[in-house]
């Protein structure tokens, strides 16, 4: 989910709830204790210097249980953080601690925040010697000539 569009839904929401990818809810206590632009300079494997960018939200739990962040409020912080997000309207990246710090995408289905898995991949795969994978068809799925394999066609 891009910036412009948090923003949009957040406008249309009475809470800010957010759901793990396991289904289990962030707590809604929660606080966004950074906003920021995070920005990857790098080499892939087959060379090619890329950079990617993400805004990116880290949530955080503690003990005040009483603690609600409002669609306002979060709509208030961005304002204040867009001075450093420039005038791109960049994909978000979600950080949330559970065993370990995990780096989600964010979605947005009826009136919650979906935190989604992100995963790995190899920029490079024409470089890597990575075959392309070959698509699966099932046999049924195969258009077959009328001139062969019917009865009459004389295939057999």
């Amino acid at each position: 989910m891009k910036l412009s569009e948090f923003k949009q839904r957040l406008n249309t929401v009475n809470n800010v709830n957010f759901i793990q990818p396991n289904g289990t809810n962030v707590p809604s206590h929660f606080h966004i204790t950074e906003a920021g632009l995070v920005t990857k300079h790098f080499i892939d494997c087959g060379g090619k210097e890329r950079t990617e960018k993400v805004i990116n939200f880290q949530l955080w739990t503690s003990k005040d249980f009483d603690h609600r962040l409002e669609p306002t409020k979060l709509l208030k912080i961005i304002t204040l953080s867009e001075k450093i997000f420039g005038n791109e309207d960049l994909e978000i990246e979600v950080e949330y601690q559970t065993d370990t710090i995990g780096k989600y995408g964010l979605d947005f289905q009826s009136e919650n925040f979906l935190l989604t898995a992100k995963h790995t991949d190899c920029l490079a795969k024409d470089n890597c010697g990575i075959p392309n994978e070959k698509q699966k068809l099932q046999l049924a799925e195969l258009e077959t000539s009328k001139s062969c394999c019917t009865p009459g066609g004389g295939c057999c």
